[in-house]
């Protein structure tokens, strides 16, 4: 066993001046979505609702891919050379697709999503912009760019020029009828891009060529293209265009302008167009008449929103964005918008360094609605209050429109509805309450949402008053000895319905977290105890949560819990009282030991003290720290030369802090006497 030591002839010499003394321990035994899609350029998108699927043509590729509305690719149709434009038919069994570099039109059957049937329309014709309209379906044709003079200004030299045509599928053998309007290929150059609706079969839309960029309305009823209304107008080129459900309305992309031109069928008057972000290069519009369109804008949104009749737009989205460190940026594609048949969903496909992705923007028919709720921050508990908010949104709401109330407070933890309260005109809305509960009390209003909004909810709380409760708790700054037993009870007084308390017991110590000892209901005189085995100092704490009348409350008492601690002599050769009390003897030649047991903590030290017994008074001779071994055990050896004939006296002692911890309460052993003799 290690020891430490000191001298006895540094004890003497602490009558008269200070000392050191060294020793140490005895040593113990031994942790809305977007998807890249897998095109390399885009020529049309159309969505399938039957069986919830997105077609996009690739003309670059030839192919037509299918995703779920996920984006998630479910087939390819390879072959296509060239594919261009995508109709549906409105029972969405069949997807028609234009393939210019085959000069037919090729049918896919939706459920298998394989070509189910290959129509040629022609040599040299490239066909490219679908639609079904007159029991017909109607294509535009002609070269992918204006011809190049043969024999002078107007002449192409026999070459094709853009026109309409149609594919007759009703008999036994597909007919297809050409230059359904010869007098405008000029004015076209190019192939038109059509448009038509179920809702109005016998409409159909044009619009086509460069410059002017003409847009041409046709009654097809009687099997052959009638036109009833022709305008041009100056811009870029056309890039897409939409007729209205009812067939009564066309919107066009095109133009410098940022503004898509809306004309009424059948003579196109113009009308008030839609706003858009940029150059507009995409339309589409959903069955229940909401128009989405889309621009080339990198910086401001690229697709706008409106609600059918409506000339402000409910929702947009900046899908483009430019980057100036890198000079690279996303753009929408033209003609890459499509609506889901039920206007839940809308798609759109935009571009970024060669990577097109497919982009999911739910609930984009409906206006975003926010919705706000202003509590007062105190109220009395039994007392009306009153609270007011307000639904905002780009749209009108319905007459009619209203929202719910919630309350929650502790005697309604899981809610408590308060009704509903009607909206006025511009959203706001007010209601009255009278809490007959106090503390923290929560009202939540929601707004459900409509066919035209999104739903909304939103929150407020009100602290309401409650009277104070009388509690107390017994032993605070009570010592006692270590490991004793010690009760601890606390007291509460008057309350409404809760008569819980919880007690909680926490030693001193970072190794000893604080724990819930005891949670019960008070007895009959509002009692409630609990034991403590007191190891260290401790602090209780009795906590009573509060109930609807009556506030929480916290109260605390710290006790405080010694150390056991003892000093043993070793190596004397007898014991002997001098008057009455007991010494041990020691030759001159003996080094007495002195081992001191006491209660372990990591890095915890005792302090030995001496003392001399000198013309009848005791004197401080020296202390030290000495540090305890894990076994709680300090072994020190007092050297010579040891004088003779002097009294003297040692204990150890625990020093809260200066023993190098604070979780036990100061505590002095007892003395052990001893003497030198011959």
């Amino acid at each position: 066993m290690r020891t430490r030591r000191i001298s006895t002839a540094t004890a003497f010499a602490v009558l008269f001046s200070s000392v050191v003394l060294v020793g140490g321990a005895a040593s113990p035994a031994a942790a809305d979505s977007s998807r890249v899609l897998p095109i390399v350029a885009l020529a049309d998108i159309v969505t399938d609702g039957l069986h919830q699927r997105v077609f996009l043509s690739d003309p670059t590729s030839g192919t037509i891919v299918a995703t779920d509305y996920s984006g998630k690719v479910v087939s390819t149709i390879a072959s296509l050379p060239g594919v261009q434009g995508l109709e549906l038919s409105p029972d969405s069994g069949t997807l028609y697709a234009a393939v210019p570099g085959a000069d037919a039109i090729v049918a896919v059957d939706t459920a298998t999503v394989k070509e189910s049937a290959r129509y040629d329309v022609g040599e040299g014709t490239r066909p490219r912009h679908p639609a079904l309209a007159g029991g017909k379906l109607w294509f535009g044709y002609g070269p992918d760019k204006f011809p190049e003079p043969v024999g002078g200004e107007g002449d192409i030299g026999g070459r094709i020029p853009g026109d309409i045509g149609s594919l007759d599928l009703s008999g036994e053998k597909p007919v297809v009828s050409l230059m359904q309007n010869p007098d405008q290929g000029l004015a076209w150059h190019t192939a038109p891009i059509l448009a038509s609706t179920p809702g109005a079969p016998g409409a159909l839309a044009t619009v086509g060529g460069y410059g002017w960029s003409p847009v041409s309305a046709f009654d097809v009823t009687s099997g052959k293209a009638v036109q009833t209304g022709y305008r041009t107008r100056g811009g870029s080129a056309p890039k897409d265009i939409a007729l209205s459900p009812d067939g009564k309305r066309v919107v066009v992309a095109y133009g410098v302008e940022y503004t898509h031109p809306v004309y009424r069928m059948p003579n196109l008057a113009p009308e008030s167009g839609y706003a858009a972000g940029g150059t507009p290069n995409a339309v589409d519009i959903a069955p229940n008449g909401t128009v989405a369109v889309g621009s080339e804008a990198l910086d401001e949104p690229n697709v706008l929103v409106y609600p059918k009749g409506a000339a402000k737009a409910v929702r947009t989205y900046k899908l483009a964005n430019r980057s100036t460190a890198d000079s690279k940026y996303q753009a929408l594609m033209p003609a890459s918008l499509s609506w889901a048949p039920d206007a839940s969903r809308l798609f759109a496909v935009t571009w970024r360094d060669g990577t097109h992705s497919l982009q999911v923007l739910t609930d984009a028919s409906r206006s975003v609605t926010s919705l706000k709720v202003d509590a007062p921050a105190k109220a009395t508990r039994a007392k009306k209050l009153t609270a007011t908010g307000k639904v905002t949104a780009n749209a009108a709401f319905p007459a009619g429109s209203r929202v719910t109330v919630v309350r929650t407070d502790s005697e309604s933890p899981k809610g408590k509805s308060l009704g509903s309260v009607a909206l006025k005109s511009d959203g706001a809305f007010s209601f009255a309450d009278t809490p007959p509960a106090g503390g923290k009390v929560t009202f939540k209003v929601t707004f459900a949402g409509n066919a035209s909004h999104t739903p909304s909810s939103a929150s407020d709380s009100v602290t309401v008053s409650r009277a104070a409760v009388s509690l107390k708790l017994d032993r605070n700054k009570s010592l006692h000895a270590y490991n004793k037993n010690v009760s601890f009870t606390a007291t509460l007084g008057k309350t409404y319905k809760n008569r819980v308390v919880e007690l909680w017991a926490d030693p001193f110590g970072a190794d000893k977290p604080k724990k819930l000892v005891k949670k019960a209901k008070v007895n009959s005189k509002g009692n409630l105890s609990v034991t403590v085995n007191m190891k260290r100092d401790t602090t209780v704490t009795a906590v009573f949560a509060g109930d609807g009348r009556y506030a929480p409350k916290t109260v605390k008492s710290t006790a405080y819990a010694k150390v056991n601690v003892s000093t043993k002599l070793s190596k004397h050769y007898k014991t002997a009282k001098i008057g009455k009390t007991s010494y041990a003897y020691y030759s001159k030649k003996k080094n007495p030991d002195f081992t001191t047991s006491m209660t372990y903590y990591k890095g915890r030290a005792q302090r030995l003290s001496l003392q001399i017994h000198y013309k009848g008074k005791w004197y401080d001779a020296g202390q030290q720290y000495f540090a305890l071994g894990s076994n709680g055990k300090s072994v020190v050896t007092l050297t010579g030369p040891h004088d003779t004939g002097y009294k003297m006296r040692v204990r150890s002692s625990y020093v809260n802090s200066s023993s190098g911890d604070t979780v036990n309460s100061t505590t002095h052993g007892a003395w052990k006497y001893f003497i030198f003799t011959k």
